[in-house]
């Protein structure tokens, strides 16, 4: 992807041809001429999945003891033999063994304090282009259909025009920083030339020496599509984004107070962005201007918005277990009856985990889960294989789930009506919302069933209830008719012939 985007790059900002991008990159210029008019760049299914470092648990802890270093005096500060002493100390309490060696601790420290240690200087006025914006995450409380959530508001500044938009998610991944991105992109009808971020892990893999960065191939791809370049703050200091860094305070007094309860947070996302619309009507805090006006010279640089749509999602593929339950992020989701022990393609989006066929079918969707050890279950897929095991369905949590009367109904009913229902939702539940489905069934009781046929004959006409049909319009003042005698004498006549 590295060598994409410099090819895209070298064309489409640097203005080179593709003969003399050809010639300096070596590579074929049907290939170069291949990247320049690619303009989709999602990611293709199936990838590996990401293995972490061992040493990714301890960076944040030695991180803080290195930044209350600073304040100590020199010679009473940690050296990484300290650290990794006091990384087994914590460990036994515990009781769990410290995963890392010293070495690799003497590792991690000095690439820590290669990026703390930075030399103190005076801030400096800066001119800012327009068509330029900066990014960052700010941390927002929230309740969605009443369920609390520790989440995190994207926020993102044009500082030419101080022109200012923000959305709200669950989490501070890649695909929430892609969708908020992309929601705010569409919203203005356009795309930033140039946007800075800090070093947030969603798109940072490593800082090099000299200011390089590694990035990741997700965020690259993100890149290529929108046309967009990037640059990034030193380690620890966000003070380079001023812009951003100031609204997202900002944002989370006037947007997220009181805390903001709704139902759905996609429809929420789409009030904020009019509300920050609303916002561009004040002046310029410098200029004297309407930022509004400010902002149209912002869009006049903006690229266009490109002719693909991107999807702001993962494909990540994994295991399931013996109970067809996979593992994405220390948390658990289920499959179907039929996965058991074998590989499954996940497609991770902010808010939603869909666990994928082999022909990229949807199986299951699920909500995606934040936080750590919990689960989301689907029953669909699984009853087909609880009709074959209707003795089972006592014990499993479908039946734990379901309304009282039918709970009493399938515990008092043999193996064989069991079997009968659960294949009938089983069936139906490929269709429609198995919700609705058992809300329709336990309505069905109400009809005193007798046995299994009488209730899933009940549950049918329940489902496929006919609508009403529309009366027919009726003038006021119908045209008289007048009388007429029935006569019956051609029918008798012709019943007198067949007898004959």
């Amino acid at each position: 992807m590295e060598q994409i985007y410099h090819i895209r790059y070298e064309y489409n900002i640097s203005g080179k041809s593709l003969r003399q991008i050809a010639r300096e990159t070596g590579h074929d210029r049907k290939t170069v001429k291949k990247y320049v008019s690619q303009n989709d760049f999602n990611q293709e299914k199936k990838v590996k999945r990401k293995r972490k470092r061992k040493s990714d648990a301890y960076r944040a802890q030695i991180r803080t003891w290195l930044i209350e270093d600073e304040r100590a005096p020199r010679k009473q500060r940690h050296t990484a033999h300290r650290i990794y002493l006091r990384l087994k100390e914590e460990s036994k309490k515990s009781g769990k063994p410290l995963a890392i060696s010293e070495r690799t601790v003497r590792r991690l420290v000095a690439e820590l304090r290669r990026e703390l240690v930075q030399n103190e200087l005076v801030c400096l006025p800066l001119i800012h282009p327009a068509g330029e914006a900066q990014v960052d995450f700010g941390k927002t409380v929230f309740f969605e259909n009443g369920q609390q959530y520790t989440g995190s508001h994207l926020a993102l500044t044009f500082p030419h025009s101080d022109a200012k938009y923000t959305q709200l998610f669950k989490g501070e991944n890649f695909e929430c920083l892609a969708e908020g991105l992309i929601n705010i992109f569409e919203y203005v009808g356009g795309v930033p030339t140039c946007i800075r971020f800090d070093n947030m892990s969603a798109i940072v893999k490593q800082i090099k020496a000299l200011g390089g960065r590694e990035l990741t191939d997700s965020f690259r791809r993100l890149q290529c599509h929108f046309g967009f370049s990037s640059n990034f703050c030193n380690p620890g200091k966000g003070h380079e984004k001023g812009s951003v860094e100031n609204y997202v305070g900002y944002s989370r007094r006037n947007y997220f107070v009181p805390v903001p309860k709704f139902k759905s947070l996609k429809e929420y996302n789409k009030e904020l962005l009019q509300h920050c619309d609303n916002d561009l009507e004040r002046e310029h805090y410098k200029l004297g201007r309407k930022v509004s006006s400010l902002f149209k010279e912002d869009k006049a640089h903006f690229r266009a918005l490109p002719r693909y749509t991107f999807e702001a999602c993962r494909y990540v593929v994994c295991k399931t277990d013996q109970y067809g339950m996979c593992r994405f992020e220390k948390n658990r989701y289920s499959t179907a009856g039929n996965l058991r022990s074998c590989e499954v393609t996940l497609k991770v989006s902010a808010n939603q985990i869909t666990v994928l066929a082999e022909d990229g079918s949807p199986i299951v969707r699920h909500p995606r889960l934040y936080g750590e050890k919990q689960e989301s279950m689907r029953w669909s897929p699984y009853l087909h294989v609880l009709a074959k095991r209707p003795n089972a369905l006592r014990y499993s949590g479908f039946f734990e789930k379901l309304p009282p009367p039918l709970k009493d109904f399938l515990n008092k009913s043999e193996p064989q009506d069991k079997k009968k229902v659960l294949t009938c939702l089983a069936k139906r539940s490929e269709e429609k919302d198995l919700e609705v489905l058992v809300a329709s069934m336990s309505e069905a009781l109400e009809e005193n069933v007798k046995d299994a046929d009488d209730l899933i004959a009940a549950f049918d006409f329940l489902i496929n209830r006919p609508c009403p049909l529309p009366k027919n319009a009726v003038p006021e003042a119908l045209p008289e008719t007048p009388e007429y005698e029935l006569s019956f004498d051609a029918y008798a006549l012709l019943l007198d012939r067949r007898e004959r």
